[in-house]
């Protein structure tokens, strides 16, 4: 004789909507990330081949992740106002590309660490500062966007 299996517990209130939310969230970090190396490449290629700037973290290192920089935050930016983000909330994720560099330079400067450690250290750093914004604001990127 074969009983019959129980029907499996309902999913307690809101706990689907709670991991829609930070599905969402999680896309939305990719998304981000994925954009910001979109810009990288996609500006790096367009300063080297239409206006020759050739830029090495061993002779220029400042300048050379000031623009890696601005790179990521075109791409970055230009997705988050597409995906519906105000200004204020597009213009914070930029300044955190920018963000690393302030401990890093005075450290460059006193050649604590060399241009090729600036570059990997900031990035390291962004992925981390990136996420805890979001956090901070996590309402905002848990939210369906455009």
């Amino acid at each position: 004789m074969t009983h019959p299996t129980p029907p499996m517990p309902a999913s307690p209130p809101g706990t689907q909507r709670h991991a829609r939310r930070w599905g969402r969230f999680t896309l939305h970090y990719i998304e981000m990330i994925i954009a910001m190396f979109a810009g990288m490449i996609a500006l790096g290629l367009l300063w080297s081949s239409a206006f020759g700037i050739d830029l090495s973290y061993a002779r220029d290192p400042e300048l050379a992740y000031l623009l890696m920089a601005f790179d990521m935050s075109a791409g970055m930016g230009a997705w988050m106002r597409f995906r519906g983000h105000p200004w204020a909330s597009t213009l914070e994720m930029c300044g955190v590309m920018f963000a690393p560099v302030v401990p890093l330079f005075p450290l460059l400067w006193l050649d604590a660490i060399d241009g090729m450690t600036l570059m990997i250290a900031a990035h390291v750093a962004m992925f981390p500062l990136m996420l805890a914004v979001m956090l901070w604001r996590r309402d905002e990127y848990a939210h369906a966007h455009h």
